[in-house]
């Protein structure tokens, strides 16, 4: 990627709604660039609730295209798109009404279960079933029997959603897609009132280059405004709203169910996860740094009150292992050149040569990116440009996953890995994991696990580095693992450990080393002092103290 060469599109944003937009464009033989200003799935990404789902919610609004529109992404995703990150889940929805609620939530789930099976690729998932209280009592025994009179279970999908987006750039490179992270566009090149692409600085060096592309996509999620206003131009405007999420033991909520429960402003989900529950979400609007959206004691309070108001024995503070807060990019408006898609994103064309799309859901960004990449191609002069084939493109690691997923006791016999061992390594990387034993093959101390716990081994760090383009300590232990929410100290006993290993790859000395070490875990600590704090501004504040990696 650089000045002498024209690409047909350059996609700026590396969340999953650009990285599912560079994959569209290159699986239909276009010539691709995508840069992202930070880390892959730095934002919204990778603070998402991880669920893929197709928003039961969204029945009582009647918005029954979008449900439909959700819900086979859902299918696609679980069997064919990603069968090694996307996963059915059980979900326990508590009734406390006893004549009325039933048949109206009843006929809710089967509705969403019936639309869910109405496509080719929508089957996979368990159907739902009616419980009494007694019965819904033994599925979560953690609940308190005062809190509900019965139950309706159901089954959605949940995915590691930084890990997901990351292979998405993965199987974008691999269809010949050029991919730079740490790049950020500091304006656009013009001709005339034309965008024919875009200056990029490396965050690491300072160099700049010209990127020129016949058309750019704009895929910034909250930085929609910002991204924008470089062409001088805007279409779409999105609002940020903050979600807060906790995550806490496993043995600390009784219930082999996740729990979806009714809250004054909308849903709460205690979320299943390895051996964790997930507890989310807030909704508040943010006007602060878009960077490091920040948890406060106010956020938590509430997560923990609403939490607690069925649990028979009450989360307290010192249970909370993790913590982490994201954005979402919510539409606030639209001018007269954008184009309305569907209820939850919008595309538009501000002005020649550039294409923004924005709001939508995680679940949906197969189709927000083909979406983006069609109106893209509009712009395409004399060209015969494919359709997108996004939908029969599995992602790497994903083609012959069950099979392999069906040797798991073969690999772990040839590894000498336990067989849960390999099944996580198998959720993680699919049919890449020969490249991750390929290490441990090499170096046998890389069968180890990181020091923060048990669920990772140095062998998934040094794999980062080489295969995944980690290039600090975070990229490592808060999205290509997820050791920063997972553990209890954060993943600062695995700091210099990650240094060390990322350094090898990376060409660092010991000094270089023991400063990325030092820097994440003076994050960490400031992270902890903010979510301590009354409101936003104090938090941030707080946050800004611990400043150093992206």
């Amino acid at each position: 990627m650089g000045s002498g060469e024209e690409l047909d599109v350059l996609v700026v944003g590396g969340g999953v709604v650009g990285a599912g937009s560079a994959v569209d464009a290159a699986t239909r033989g276009l010539s691709v660039g995508l840069v992202e200003a930070r880390d892959w799935a730095s934002g919204t990404s990778s603070r998402a609730s991880k669920l893929i789902h197709g928003g039961l919610r969204y029945l009582e609004m009647l918005d029954f295209a979008l449900v439909h529109e959700a819900l086979r992404e859902r299918g696609l995703m679980v069997q064919r798109l990603a069968p090694h990150l996307v996963r059915p889940v059980p979900f326990l929805y508590p009734l406390t009404h006893r004549v009325w609620e039933r048949p109206y939530v009843g006929a809710g789930v089967l509705l969403y279960d019936t639309m869910s099976a109405s496509g080719r690729n929508s089957r996979g998932m368990p159907h739902h079933r009616h419980l009494s209280k007694k019965g819904a009592l033994k599925v979560a025994p953690g609940l308190d029997p005062d809190s509900l009179v019965g139950a309706v279970q159901y089954w959605d999908a949940q995915v590691d959603d930084a890990r997901h987006t990351m292979s998405l750039i993965r199987t974008a490179a691999s269809y010949g897609a050029l991919v730079a992270n740490r790049a950020r566009v500091v304006r656009y090149l013009r001709d005339g009132e034309r965008v024919v692409g875009a200056v990029v600085a490396d965050q690491e060096s300072g160099e700049e280059i010209e990127v020129r592309a016949r058309q750019v996509i704009s895929a910034t999620g909250v930085w929609t405004d910002e991204t924008q206003a470089l062409a001088e131009a805007a279409s779409v405007h999105v609002r940020a709203s903050k979600g807060v999420h906790l995550l806490v033991p496993r043995d600390r909520i009784d219930s082999s169910s996740g729990l979806i429960l009714r809250t004054e402003k909308s849903v709460l989900f205690i979320i299943p996860w390895a051996q964790h529950w997930i507890v989310g979400t807030t909704d508040t609007d943010w006007d602060l740094d878009k960077e490091h959206p920040t948890a406060t004691a106010a956020d938590i309070d509430y997560l923990l009150e609403h939490a607690n108001k069925v649990l028979a024995d009450p989360l307290t503070k010192d249970d909370i292992e993790g913590v982490f807060a994201g954005l979402r990019p919510l539409l606030s408006g639209a001018s007269d050149q954008t184009a309305k898609l569907s209820r939850e994103h919008l595309v538009g064309t501000p002005v020649p040569g550039l294409v923004v799309v924005a709001g939508g859901k995680y679940t949906t960004y197969r189709v927000m990116a083909k979406d983006a990449v069609d109106e893209a191609v509009l712009g395409l002069a004399d060209e015969r440009v494919p359709e997108s084939v996004t939908e029969d493109v599995p992602l790497v690691g994903a083609d012959g996953f069950k099979a392999m997923w069906n040797r798991r006791d073969t690999l772990a016999r040839q590894t000498g890995l336990p067989v849960r061992r390999i099944a996580q390594l198998l959720r993680r990387y699919g049919t890449l994991v020969d490249e991750v034993l390929a290490f441990i093959a090499a170096d046998p101390s890389l069968a180890e696990p990181l020091p923060s716990g048990d669920a990772y081994l140095r062998a998934e760090v040094v794999y980062a580095a080489t295969h995944e383009g980690a290039r600090t300590v975070e990229d490592v232990l808060a999205r290509r693992t997820r050791v920063s929410i997972e553990s209890r100290d954060r993943g600062t006993a695995s700091a210099e450990v990650t240094a060390t290993l990322i350094g090898g790859v990376l060409g660092w000395d010991a000094e270089r080393i023991t400063d990325e070490a030092a820097a994440y875990v003076q994050q960490v600590e400031a992270e902890r002092r903010a979510e301590e704090q009354p409101d936003d501004q104090a938090a941030l504040s707080m946050r800004a103290g611990g400043e150093k990696v992206a």
